[in-house]
């Protein structure tokens, strides 16, 4: 886990990895060298990588890019660093941009970070805050830096998240600044991680993580931590620290240029961070200009193109003194315009002001129902509520759900009070921090609540937290209560017509730190709800794409193409009412390896599966059977061939593919939740109605019984892959496709598992399993397909593919030896001849198997007993082996 940037911010792998391998020799302590980066079109870039060392001893790993030449004269200077658990690689191609279009660019690695030394200090004005003043001192000295004067170089800074913050820090320090761009950082440190006293634990953990450990921050940064930690509630020292280490510090003294991007899907420095920032930078007379962006530090999209292009036009202007350049609207937000049809990706336009509203805005008020509440605090503050899952949006995309209608958060029954509005009559674009008041009563004079506005649909079947953000809020009751007017978090989200405004108020939150000690809580409301809208931010109407103009010409010319090659364009297959009550039909299907026109992975598959069947898919390793399964889930499309679920042809997104459940290489739990809260939080995050989940019917099936009141963290192995079978089995969906459910399983668990299987076939569904233990298989299958390098070698019940096997065994009454061994190998309709614990294993070939008649079968043994019998093999007994590994293997050699 680090706080650097998200992806698309960063260089790419490929690139990192080069410019490491630069740097690596390049770079020696004093020194520097350059090299070149160029392109076809673009003017080359030079960077140079210097160690330059500071006054307290500590070394700071630079490099410095430039463009040009030696004609190109003086230029403006900009500095730019990167986020926390980063380093100066993570901002190279930036760098590299701003280089081309004529400035002078420094980055650096901050310390403790990439390859420079030191402590973090979390932008001490002494450490990190006065590294940037002695770059700015090295600029001042480079002859095509310009000056404003000497020693003064013409500089601006630009970073994000921790470089965003000692922008904004070294701009109040250093009067050599002349603009600065910060983005999705923080005003007040000491109010993002404690706020409003409340300890913001797994955002502070993530920070000492990435950081290295508590052993890479300065001492008493590390003291502050681990007494914070310990306790759950910040201190006075603790908060006195992070001030004077915050841009908050030195606010009076910020007197440039203010370009302010903050993102809004950030549970770490939420949106009312950058609304510090903007007022104080107004409030000393600076220019300052407001972007919320779709993304941060929770996921999403970060608009890494624009924000780049607004960066360098706001330099054009305040360093490069250009008036003509277009540094945007005073205010932006990015919006969710829908959903992209080819991508599924969320289509994001922008709506601005000419001014800022804040997060106040023209106010509506809304009248909440509902009495006074009692809920409780529980002791441990176990189990907690999910608000989001803090760090983790990049990964999963969780707090993007909320733009497209999907809610993923959880209240426990019991642990929160609940008060909801009528149905709004007409649409709703909330725009900044609702505010309401309430009063607080607790029995142990103390309240920590986690407030949380709520857009509910109609009939409360879906309840969405905009972009998943709670407020958290510490009160000292007394003895009588307190009216407490909270403020709730700045968001920019439309709630439409017929939906509810729901406030609640929850007595945990995963996020954060709960008392531990149980309490009961009463909250009675004071007024309405304030709504802040701005109704002077505008979207702006969408101009006519590109394609409008090319795609009717180019539409023309393909079906000039079409007709001149004879192709015809291809439809979705209409449903097949045949097979209307048919879980799976396959046929012909195909799939070639990648970038190969005659090697297939799958090739010219054809069976069919029954309602009520569990069929085991078997095959060798190489043999199709997960290209298949990606294939019947619609992850990969095939090259020939079709297959149908319930008559209807699979694709891509293909609705009947809400009938289709998978369980692949088990699932993801949150192992502080029980089993049942972690298949409803799952199913929740679908959207789909409760009722349409089945899940007491799931569990049942399942058998997990007592279990599911349990934490995960106690499951057993067994019980975890009976969970996320469970959670496949939401919904009940007519076809199960399980990918070796066993894995990791003991006996007793795999007979548990077996049995889960054939329970859920029982009631007319069907269950596909693909699995490496043929005997587990041959008991729970009654159906099997088997595939051996793609192609299909037999299918049919297990009874008669295990029954109808070329495969005899000979019962030993003594030793035989390898040579003895080979001669019974080499009899005529003996194909080979395997000594087993059982004695031996042979298998007949085909001319004595054919399989037209039983009486051909007896044939043939009584023969292959008299030639046994000549050789002196000690035969105890003969007749045909019925064990599936053995017909398996044999049917398997046949397809060699």
């Amino acid at each position: 886990m680090d706080l650097r940037l998200p992806a698309p911010l960063r260089a790419r792998p490929r690139a990192r990895r080069w410019t490491a391998a630069a740097a690596a020799v390049v770079v020696l302590a004093g020194a520097g060298t350059w090299t070149a980066v160029a392109s076809d079109e673009a003017p080359a870039v030079h960077r140079t990588d210097r160690i330059l060392p500071t006054a307290d001893g500590v070394r700071i790993d630079t490099s410095y890019f430039t463009s040009g030449g030696d004609g190109a004269g003086r230029r403006p200077a900009v500095l730019l660093t990167h986020g926390f658990g980063g380093d100066k690689e993570d901002v190279r191609e930036q760098a590299e941009d701003l280089a081309r279009d004529g400035y002078a660019v420094l980055t650096w690695s901050a310390r403790s970070f990439g390859r420079s030394t030191g402590r973090i200090g979390l932008n001490d004005p002494k450490g990190e805050v006065a590294d940037v003043s002695r770059l700015i001192d090295w600029l001042a000295e480079r002859p095509e830096v310009e000056l404003d004067k000497k020693g003064d170089p013409r500089v601006g800074m630009t970073g994000a998240s921790y470089g965003g913050a000692v922008s904004l820090l070294t701009a109040g320090h250093d009067r050599r600044v002349d603009a600065i761009a910060p983005s999705i950082t923080y005003w007040n440190l000491a109010d993002a991680l404690f706020p409003d006293g409340v300890f913001k634990k797994l955002w502070a953990g993530m920070f000492i993580n990435s950081g290295g450990g508590c052993k890479m921050f300065e001492p008493k940064l590390c003291a502050m931590y681990e007494r914070v930690a310990e306790s759950g509630k910040p201190d006075a020292a603790a908060v006195k620290l992070l001030e004077e280490r915050s841009p908050s510090a030195v606010g009076d003294r910020i007197k440039v240029p203010t370009l302010v991007m903050q993102g809004q899907t950030d549970s770490l420095f939420p949106l009312g961070q950058a609304d510090e920032i903007a007022k104080a930078v107004e409030a000393n007379g600076a220019p300052v200009d407001v972007d919320w962006l779709a993304g941060g530090h929770d996921g999403g999209d970060m608009e890494v193109d624009r924000v780049h292009a607004r960066v360098t036009s706001w330099f054009d202007r305040y360093l490069k003194d250009d008036e003509s350049a277009d540094t945007g609207p005073a205010f932006r937000v990015t919006r969710t315009g829908g959903i992209d049809s080819t991508d599924g990706a969320a289509q994001l336009r922008g709506a601005d002001s000419d001014t800022y509203p804040g997060l106040t805005g023209d106010e509506r008020e809304f009248a909440l129902s509902g009495r006074e509440q009692e809920f409780v605090n529980p002791a441990g503050a176990s189990p907690p509520g999910v608000s989001s899952l803090p760090g983790l949006g990049g990964a999963t995309g969780l707090s993007q759900l909320s733009t497209l209608g999907v809610g993923v958060s959880l209240d426990f029954p019991g642990q929160y009070a609940r008060f909801e509005s009528e149905p709004l009559a007409r649409d709703l674009r909330i725009t900044g921090s609702p505010t309401v008041t309430v009063n607080v009563r607790s029995t142990t004079g103390e309240a920590v609540l986690f407030a949380k506005l709520y857009d509910v649909g109609p009939g409360g079947r879906q309840q969405v937290l905009p972009s998943q953000l709670v407020t958290p809020v510490r009160v000292e009751t007394g003895d009588g209560g307190k009216d407490v007017r909270l403020t709730l978090p700045a968001v920019d989200h439309e709630v439409r017509d017929g939906h509810r405004l729901r406030l609640v108020l929850a007595s945990t939150d995963l996020g954060y730190a709960s008392p531990v000690a149980p309490a009961t809580y009463k909250v009675s409301l004071k007024g309405d709800l304030a709504v802040p809208t701005a109704p002077g931010v505008s979207t702006a109407a969408a101009g006519l794409p590109a394609w409008v103009w090319w795609l009717p010409a180019a539409g023309a010319l393909l079906a000039l193409g079409l007709l001149l090659t004879g192709r015809r364009r291809t439809v979705a297959a209409p449903p097949d009412p045949a097979l209307a009550e048919v879980p799976l039909q396959i046929t012909d299907l195909s799939k070639r390896y990648a970038k190969s026109s005659d090697r297939y992975a799958v090739r010219d598959l054809s069976f069919r599966v029954e309602r009520g069947q569990v069929l085991g898919l078997l095959g060798p390793n190489g043999a199709g059977k997960t290209t298949t399964l990606r294939m019947l889930m619609g992850l990969i499309k095939p090259d020939g061939g079709e297959i149908r679920v319930f008559g209807h042809a699979i694709r891509p997104g293909a609705p009947v593919l809400s009938r289709v459940g998978a369980f692949v290489e088990g699932a993801g739990f949150l192992p502080h939740l029980s089993g049942r809260e972690n298949l409803e939080l799952y199913w929740q995050a679908t959207g789909r109605p409760a009722e349409d989940a089945h899940l007491d019917e799931a569990l049942e099936i399942a058998g997990l019984g007592d279990a599911l009141a349990r934490a995960v963290r106690t499951y057993s192995q067994g019980m975890r892959q009976r969970l996320a079978i469970a959670q496949a089995m939401l919904g009940l969906p007519d076809l199960l496709i399980l990918d070796e459910p066993t894995n990791g399983l003991d006996p007793p668990q795999i007979r548990e598992m077996r049995e889960v299987m054939i329970r859920y076939a029982a009631a007319g569904r069907t269950v596909i399993v693909s699995s490496h233990l043929l005997a587990e298989v041959e008991q729970s299958c009654t159906h099997l397909v088997v595939m051996d390098r793609g192609r299909l070698v037999q299918a049919g019940p297990v009874h008669e593919i295990v029954g109808s096997g070329d495969t005899l065994l000979v019962g030993l009454a003594g030793e035989v030896t390898d040579p003895l061994v080979e001669k019974v190998a080499a009899l005529p309709g003996v194909a080979s001849a395997l000594r087993t614990d059982d004695g031996l294993l042979l298998r007949l070939t085909a001319r004595d198997t054919g399989g037209e008649q039983a009486a051909d079968d007896s044939a043939a043994a009584a023969r292959l007993l008299v030639e046994l019998v000549r050789l002196e093999v000690p035969v105890a007994s003969l007749g045909p082996h019925r064990r599936l590994e053995d017909a398996f293997l044999t049917l398997i050699g046949g397809s060699a």
